[in-house]
């Protein structure tokens, strides 16, 4: 992502969301976002996702440039390079774990490569409740099969928006150290938005935005030291 700006229209006139925003997420690597509300990170998300158009500036997938895609380019570049983790899961009751999992290939005309979809639901623990439909398991365990749908794909990029908010602190743990796991074990890459300086530490890097700025970065997170950078952007 290289100098990202975004404007919007509202009644009161240009709002922006994001100024200049430049970044490089390392492959397999496991990258926080913090900052306070309003700052920018669900436009920051949204654009790395190629779910939302910089006003300026350029993003990019891999070796892969969004500017200029068509609509339909990037939906189809969104099923099968991006993976996508909500804070609601977002599974379908109907659907068994394992169709959950494999849904994305269906959606895209893939055939399941088995050896890795036993990879993915060995990595993600599910693999004794392939069969269970998702009112069965727990919140944790829903959340762990919705990490196992976004790796499915082998994307470039797996992002997580507030993965753990609907989850007590000992499931919420469990995610976050999955999601470790899968950078570590998979090499996959991670970006997380959240607002908790405790999920942040499970990063690698935390970033942090303020005003739509990117205004410091931490490597190696402890949650003190997340909080203490938080507090700071609080007295801005």
């Amino acid at each position: 992502m290289g100098e990202v700006y975004r404007t919007y229209d509202s009644g009161a006139g240009k709002v922006t969301a994001l100024q200049g925003i430049s970044v490089e997420l390392a492959k397999g690597s496991f990258t926080a976002v913090m900052g306070p509300s309003g700052s920018g990170k669900s436009t920051f998300l949204h654009c790395a996702a190629g779910l939302d158009r910089p006003s300026s500036g350029e993003v990019w997938l891999g070796g892969t440039s969004l500017s200029g895609m068509s609509e339909n380019r990037l939906t189809r570049l969104r099923r099968e390079r991006v993976g996508f983790v909500f804070q609601a899961y977002n599974l379908l009751s109907a659907l068994t774990v394992q169709d959950n999992i494999t849904m994305p290939l269906r959606l895209n005309g893939t055939a399941v490569d088995r050896g890795w979809a036993e990879q993915v639901v060995f990595q993600v623990g599910m693999a004794d409740r392939l069969h269970h439909r998702p009112a069965e398991l727990s919140g944790g365990q829903q959340q762990r099969v919705a990490i196992a749908r976004a790796l499915i794909t082998r994307p470039d990029l797996v992002l997580a928006d507030e993965p753990t908010g609907a989850l007590d602190s000992r499931a919420g743990a469990q995610v976050l150290s999955l999601l470790r796991d899968t950078v570590a074990a998979l090499g996959q890459t991670v970006l997380v938005v959240t607002h908790d300086p405790v999920a942040a530490s499970y990063a690698q890097r935390v970033l942090f935005l303020a005003d739509g700025r990117l205004v410091d970065s931490l490597d190696a997170p402890t949650p003190a030291a997340v909080a203490e950078r938080m507090s700071r952007l609080g007295e801005r």
